[in-house]
């Protein structure tokens, strides 16, 4: 069955492109008989002819895309993006809690620990403290 005529002509009607039209085929009798733009028209509000949804482009890719966050991405100074004290405060904070959990779990005992927090300005980061409390008690 060519149907070429009224489909181009739903596709006008619609204001669409050929690929957004969809002719049910339970009702290809009907369309079939149909000639004129009105005749189209009454069959697309029955549902004889079917204009699909406008397809847009996925996001899917862009979703699992990992984040540019690479040294040309970086606008500004080290310390414009993260300053001085809050690196401070962020470092401070990390060591804190890790000494503490370290003398929670028993690693260290209460002297040591007093001994270190004194100290703790000292330590670049937690592996170089965890690392300096593993010499000690070895």
């Amino acid at each position: 069955m060519k149907l070429d005529y009224q489909k181009k002509l739903a596709a006008r009607v619609a204001g669409v492109g050929l690929d957004r039209v969809r002719i049910n085929p339970e009702n290809i009798e009907l369309v079939q008989e149909a000639i004129t733009r009105s005749d189209i028209r009454r069959l697309i509000r029955s549902g004889a002819i079917e204009i699909l949804q406008k397809r847009g482009v996925s996001r899917a890719r862009a979703r699992t895309r990992p984040k540019r966050r690479g040294p040309g991405r970086r606008k500004g100074g080290k310390y414009s993006r993260l300053s001085r004290k809050r690196r401070w405060i962020n470092r401070i904070r990390a060591l804190r809690r890790e000494l503490r959990s370290m003398r929670d779990k028993g690693v260290i005992d209460a002297k040591m620990y007093r001994d270190l927090y004194r100290r703790l300005s000292r330590f670049e980061s937690v592996a170089q403290l965890r690392s300096h409390v593993m010499r000690e008690v070895q």
